[in-house]
């Protein structure tokens, strides 16, 4: 079943074309990922996904349901979760409280059930040991892994992860395409993502962006073959 599609989604500023007619489809319990070179258009796409950018022209429905003039908020009630390139942790307070902000939005959400929830999402990514911890005093790459929590605890239906291993180690990024594979039993997942080992390893689809139209779509292996691709993205290093 289709969850996520775009019909002719577009986006202009001031003449510049962004997005230029995307008709995109994400298969319900798939892992998606979605690739291209700076600038391709990758942020604008995601950011009308998500309904923080607003479109030009086109049409965004999720489980059937035109969402396309439906504000962020409401998109997140729908079962949407998403993490910025940019960490959007709350710095001065301590994770489990991060977490536990996500939680409340749900429609149960007693103080029980909100207290095993968050702990559930934090062993999920590794962080139960750090509940007390302030946010501001992780690292990069552990508020990456809060903010990854934070969209968890919310049991999304659609989970979109805008750069998740930018700032994290080695062993980090080995975990987090574990915990990849492990989400994909109850969620789908849409990566947005420039370190090809992660996307080779866990992504079942790509779609490849360049300037601002689907370039290819396919399987790691035919992307990873596809003269167009390497040409304009791979191939470049």
């Amino acid at each position: 079943m289709t969850l996520l599609a775009t019909q002719g989604l577009s986006k202009h500023y001031a003449g510049l074309q962004a997005v230029e007619s995307v008709d995109f489809a994400l298969q319900e319990g798939e892992i998606r990922a979605l690739i291209g070179p700076n600038g391709a258009g990758k942020s604008t796409f995601v950011g009308m996904l998500c309904g923080r950018i607003p479109s030009s022209a086109g049409q965004v429905t999720f489980d059937g349901r035109d969402i396309t003039a439906m504000p962020a908020h409401q998109r997140i009630s729908l079962g949407m979760a998403y993490t910025f390139q940019i960490t959007s942790v709350f710095a001065r307070l301590d994770v489990h409280e991060n977490v536990a902000l996500a939680a409340r939005r749900l429609p149960d959400s007693s103080p029980q059930r909100v207290r095993r929830r968050v702990m559930e999402a934090l062993e999920q990514v590794g962080l139960q040991d750090r509940t007390d911890t302030l946010a501001g005093d992780l690292s990069y790459g552990h508020q990456r892994l809060l903010e990854i929590a934070m969209g968890l605890v919310q049991s999304p239906r659609l989970f979109i992860l805008d750069e998740p291993t930018q700032g994290l180690a080695e062993s980090e990024i080995e975990s987090f395409k574990n915990l990849i594979k492990r989400l994909s039993s109850h969620t789908t997942i849409l990566l947005i993502e420039h370190n090809m080992d992660v996307v080779m390893q866990t992504a079942q689809r790509i779609t490849v962006l360049n300037f601002g139209q689907i370039l290819a779509e396919g399987s790691p292996s035919e992307i990873r073959a596809n003269d167009a691709v390497q040409s304009a993205y791979l191939g470049s290093g």
